[in-house]
């Protein structure tokens, strides 16, 4: 997609799609970091992950949007829906980007160029978004072609063409080589991607160890790799939610209003997907962005947010000094299961069965009511009118 952020909030501002726009957190929160930008946002060098502060100075006329996370997932949905009337061979690889193998829809749909300008007005159309595609015969040449003609392109990178359009190109364009890589290939005379195609392959390999490997196979184009089935996307391996706070979190009761909303979050979107955690990960960040990580394994799984609170509670007590300061917390339910499996693997659980009963009807109860009336239809009292910035609604984007 093109500038999917930006894009889907322009969907409410018409009159502002052709100003410099970007999406980013509260500066006021700490958030202050530039999430995506428009195309005319762009042309003044305003660069994703720079501060709000950096990119006011490029454009001062910089337009800023809140994000809304719930917004993109729903938008993200019905895009591969309709990705999916083409085939089912659908491999989303992030938000915003997918890999389809259209191999099987030829004859139905026409050549690959031509599905592909099909869905460009077809998304267009239907949800008024545009996106960029790359057609080719594997998936890292997809992906590459992709970013190869924005925004609103189709570009058809074959057998024949592949060394004359990606070869020139700097090595750092190459899929997967980051900033680190690229300096070490740079160090050693490879500079554009066609020098990469053309090292030798135990060279790299001794150089960047098995990545070497790799990258010399997707620089040859010899990549083979499937695109998986829509229905066999890997499963969810860990759910959690963290914020930075509008201050830094100072002694228990700080601690306990932010993994109150925090482990609910995290328990409402366990049992928004039927999972359970046999374990709860805390991942604590101080003001100089030193960041620890802790877990604890549970003897039955859960769903249930004040056994996430009391887990993580007891994690930050044991790992960490109460007095010093949190910037930033994140609370995770890890190792998860179904959560069918998992009252079968609790059936013989010593602990309070009908306690756990009662408290899952209590917090399915309170699921309905926020999806009837809203996130902060129904909250938790320690959370109400807090000065660190959390609440239902914001914990949940």
């Amino acid at each position: 997609m093109d500038g999917f952020y930006a894009s889907v909030e322009l969907l409410d501002y018409p009159e502002l799609q052709n100003v410099p726009v970007a999406v980013c957190g509260n500066p006021e929160n700490r958030h202050g970091i530039i999430l995506a930008k428009n195309t005319p946002a762009k042309k003044y060098g305003i660069r994703t992950a720079e501060t709000v502060w950096q990119a006011k100075k490029k454009c001062p006329q910089l337009h800023l949007l809140s994000p809304h996370h719930g917004k993109y997932k729903e938008y993200s949905l019905k895009i591969n829906e309709i990705y999916q009337r083409f085939t089912d061979m659908v491999e989303p690889f992030s938000i915003d980007e997918s890999w389809l193998d259209v191999t099987a829809s030829l004859k139905l749909f026409g050549t690959g160029r031509e599905i592909a300008d099909t869905l460009r007005s077809t998304i267009r159309a239907e949800l008024g978004l545009t996106l960029s595609v790359g057609v080719s015969y594997n998936k890292i040449f997809a992906k590459m072609g992709s970013d190869y003609n924005k925004p609103d392109g189709t570009t058809v990178i074959s057998r024949d063409n592949y060394r004359e359009i990606l070869w020139p190109m700097n090595v750092r364009k190459m899929f997967f080589v980051g900033s680190a890589t690229a300096d070490k290939l740079n160090k050693s005379g490879i500079r554009t991607i066609g020098d990469l195609a053309r090292s030798d392959k135990d060279f790299l390999k001794a150089l960047l160890g098995k990545q070497g490997s790799i990258l010399y196979e997707y620089a040859n184009g010899l990549d083979t790799s499937p695109v998986s089935l829509y229905t066999e996307r890997e499963k969810i391996k860990s759910i959690g939610n963290g914020t930075t706070f509008r201050r830094n979190l100072q002694g228990m009761e700080d601690i306990k209003v932010a993994v109150t909303a925090l482990s609910d979050t995290v328990a409402s979107r366990l049992r928004k997907h039927q999972m359970k955690g046999f374990g709860v990960k805390v991942d604590i960040k101080d003001p100089d962005f030193k960041v620890i990580s802790r877990q604890k394994q549970l003897d039955t799984p859960t769903n249930l947010s004040e056994e996430i609170f009391r887990q993580a509670i007891e994690i930050i007590r044991a790992s960490w000094n109460i007095e010093d300061p949190i910037r930033m917390l994140t609370i995770t339910a890890i190792n998860l299961c179904d959560e069918n499996e998992a009252q079968q693997l609790s059936f013989f659980d010593l602990g309070d069965k009908n306690a756990r009963e009662k408290g899952e009807k209590v917090e399915r109860t309170i699921d309905d009511i926020r999806a009837k009336f809203g996130g902060s239809a129904i909250t938790f009292g320690r959370i109400l009118k807090n000065d660190i910035g959390v609440d239902i609604d914001s914990t949940d984007d």
